[in-house]
């Protein structure tokens, strides 16, 4: 019982913001596209300059997520020290654009100042040395700037820590026109797909009926935790973890490397970015939003059903129906989104570092 406990209490932890996105081998493959497009360019030396002896875009990715917690082990004294200067960090690995929308645009509905393009923008402005107290308010050092690049561009390409889903109460999907019309009672924000929940049982007896049976382990690799199963898995977690295992599964890969030395070695046909590389964060915006509206296509939420939170406070959360085949279109979006965000990190580095 005390394991189940701490297993609920960490998913509530995650319950309250938008919690992890790509998971661990989601945003190490994104660091491992990047660190092999880059080598021996004048990037890799400039990144070797910033990072630890040993360390590598694909070894640091995770880094802005173990910050959250305890989970990766201990929390580092440079760790500590950033939580400390940046107690809303959280908050810089998300924005939360109504997913019907085709733009982010600074002050719309579902942006904040601190959001993931902001963030985004601040940190390559840091690496440029072009940075001021006014578009650095948060003092990113350039490791700071370089260890948060690599993460929150795997971030920004995960659709939905773009693309938000608001609801009413009876299910439908809605487009809020302001900040006062997400009010809890008629219009409710689904926290990144964290309140919409797919029933476990049903989402993997789809996937089982299509996509391949995971590798066998390596000899001596470590095995993964067994943990209780929830009955429901949100969206959010589905996006995060599941579509990343069901991609590396379908290309027959099992680690993060492999994914990449896979893709790469399938020469993928990636959108480029146009004009300074600080406006980047809008465009890669602009294009998760429209990979949002495929994540949710086909996606009916029932009627709300009101839970209460470990503090007692209410909340609402969906119960999803998904498409038939929704593991096949969902994993392979996060294929593609996976290849396009370590190539746009390498993109960005050598356009920082020419």
């Amino acid at each position: 019982m005390k394991k189940l406990s701490c297993v609920l209490a960490l998913a509530g932890a995650f319950m309250s913001g938008n919690a992890l996105a790509w998971g661990t081998d989601g945003h190490r493959a994104v660091g491992a596209i990047a660190d092999q497009l880059l080598k021996g360019s004048a990037a890799q030396a400039n990144i070797a300059a910033l990072l630890l002896p040993g360390e590598t875009l694909e070894s640091i990715a995770n880094w802005p997520d173990c910050v959250k917690g305890s989970y990766c082990g201990p929390q580092s004294p440079e760790m500590q020290a950033y939580v400390a200067a940046n107690p809303k960090h959280s908050a810089y690995h998300y924005t939360d654009i109504p997913f019907q929308n085709a733009h982010y645009h600074d002050g719309a509905v579902g942006s904040a100042d601190d959001d993931i393009v902001q963030t985004l923008k601040q940190a390559i402005l840091v690496l440029q040395g072009k940075a001021d107290a006014a578009s650095n308010p948060h003092q990113f050092t350039p490791r700071q700037a370089l260890i948060l690049l690599t993460h929150m561009v795997g971030d920004i390409h995960q659709p939905l820590h773009v693309g938000a889903a608001y609801l009413a109460k009876d299910g439908s999907f809605v487009v809020p026109e302001s900040r006062a019309q997400i009010d809890g009672l008629a219009i409710f924000d689904a926290r990144g797909g964290n309140n919409l929940l797919l029933d476990d049982a049903g989402i993997t007896a789809l996937s089982d009926a299509v996509i391949p049976a995971a590798l066998p382990q390596e000899e001596g690799a470590p095995k993964p935790a067994a943990y209780p199963k929830s009955p429901t898995k949100p969206l959010h977690s589905y996006w995060d973890s599941t579509v990343v295992d069901y991609a590396m599964r379908r290309l027959s890969t099992r680690t993060p490397r492999q994914f990449a030395q896979t893709v790469i070695a399938s020469k993928p046909d990636v959108p480029g970015n146009t004009g300074e590389p600080s406006s980047w964060p809008y465009q890669w915006a602009d294009a998760s939003l429209a990979a949002s509206k495929i994540a949710y296509a086909g996606v009916v939420a029932g009627p709300a059903t009101q839970q209460t939170s470990r503090k007692g406070e209410p909340y609402y959360v969906w119960s999803l129906k998904v498409p038939g085949d929704y593991p096949v279109p969902s994993s392979a979006l996060a294929k593609t989104q996976l290849i396009n965000g370590g190539y746009h990190l390498a993109a960005v580095l050598r356009a920082i570092w020419p």
